[in-house]
């Protein structure tokens, strides 16, 4: 039964929720199991080869998603508002729509205190809206933990509090000290979904080809790798050249034949 917005939100203090990014049918098709499938802008690394977040476009966004759509039967579907995409509530309300209609549940973005209005557009609308708070990708100068501090702790808690204001109905907390992840999922009234921020985060997330170990550019400390596929693809990969040129691919069992009778015929006609 594909889940709702309700029932992820009805899982805070009862049950963690698991987030896993998608963003093709295949990895769709393989992942749905999980209670939310996070079409993340973090595809422009993983899929486009971009060095960072900061080149995706609302249509690398629209394509991504809908491929996700294809596929998913239970999950529901989160897509990030790339860089730019929200500048005005004019933009983000266009953005969201584009979104909404290429299949997603709902939409997630970057920031606390100042996209509180822009939060508040694209939710009056009744499009439902993930919060990111913490490690901002999209506008990070460098990959750092977030919360160290007093003053960046009260900043972080003070931004959960405005956004959920604001309408959110989870929010991410990114490479959050999980001290003050703690204290953001305890205040908060919605779900909080944790990566590289500790245990008691209502559920967490990971990038899917950072856990199946298939991204090998960047190897963040948090994300745990449940497998090593990139070394399986390669040594499948080598053994598939090496029975190309050695001919023993394809056998038998891999061709086609013509009825023996249908054969002769033809080769008797082409001589």
């Amino acid at each position: 039964m594909h889940k709702t917005i309700k029932d992820i939100t009805e899982m805070k203090g009862k049950e963690k929720i698991t987030v896993l990014t998608g963003y093709d049918s295949t990895m769709v098709t393989l992942c749905d199991q999980v209670d939310v499938i996070l079409v993340g802008d973090s595809a422009g690394m993983v899929m486009l080869g971009y060095e960072d977040t900061t080149s995706v476009t609302m249509e690398d966004m629209i394509r991504f998603t809908t491929a996700a759509k294809n596929a998913k039967k239970n999950s529901l579907i989160v897509s990030d508002l790339p860089i730019n995409s929200y500048k005005t509530k004019e933009d983000a309300i266009t953005n969201s729509l584009k979104l909404i209609e290429a299949g997603a549940d709902a939409v997630k973005l970057e920031g606390g205190k100042d996209v509180a209005k822009i939060i508040k557009s694209i939710t009056e609308l009744k499009i439902p809206v993930m919060g990111h708070l913490g490690l901002l990708p999209q506008t990070a100068e460098k990959y750092s933990v977030q919360g160290k501090t007093r003053e960046n702790a009260i900043q972080l808690i003070e931004d959960a509090k405005i956004i959920v204001e604001s309408g959110v109905f989870s929010m991410v907390l990114e490479m959050v000290t999980s001290q003050v992840a703690k204290i953001i999922t305890e205040k908060s009234s919605v779900p909080t979904i944790g990566i590289g921020s500790g245990k008691d985060c209502d559920g967490q997330v990971l990038v899917v080809h950072d856990m199946l170990g298939l991204f090998e550019k960047i190897k963040p400390k948090f994300a745990k790798r449940y497998l090593d596929l990139s070394e399986e693809i390669r040594n499948a990969v080598k053994s598939y050249v090496t029975e190309v040129k050695e001919q023993t691919f394809p056998a038998d069992n891999n061709e086609f034949q013509m009825d023996e009778t249908e054969y002769n015929e033809l080769r008797k006609e082409i001589v």
